[in-house]
């Protein structure tokens, strides 16, 4: 567990002019291990997450289900989940494979 994560989900708001606000509320802080999308056989594997650039693997938050609608905060970078999946079955971990975010006009 080498990197500190925040869990975060953000919920898209209407004021009461009809403008559309996100607000962004971190769910977890926890520790990670994080593994960058590389030529290994394990990734070749993995071609059918072709977006995924990331794999994080972390213990399962009591009460808290991981979905795809939310976003991992690592090291000032954004990550969108497109899978979890419970590690062996057994509920202690949960491995996420994530697609770095990149602001708009940065390549």
């Amino acid at each position: 567990m080498d990197a500190f994560i925040d869990i975060v989900r953000v919920k898209r708001d209407t004021d009461s002019e009809g403008f559309k606000k996100d607000t962004e509320e971190t769910l977890a802080s926890i520790r990670a291990y994080r593994e960058g999308r590389h030529g290994s056989e394990r990734w070749a594997n993995r071609a059918a997450f072709s977006s995924a650039t990331d794999l994080f693997r972390f213990r399962a938050v009591p009460g808290l289900e991981v979905t795809a609608e939310m976003v991992i905060v690592c090291e000032e970078r954004r990550f969108q989940i497109s899978s979890v999946e419970n590690v062996k079955g057994r509920g202690m971990y949960l491995e996420v494979l994530a697609e770095e975010v990149k602001p708009s006009g940065k390549g």
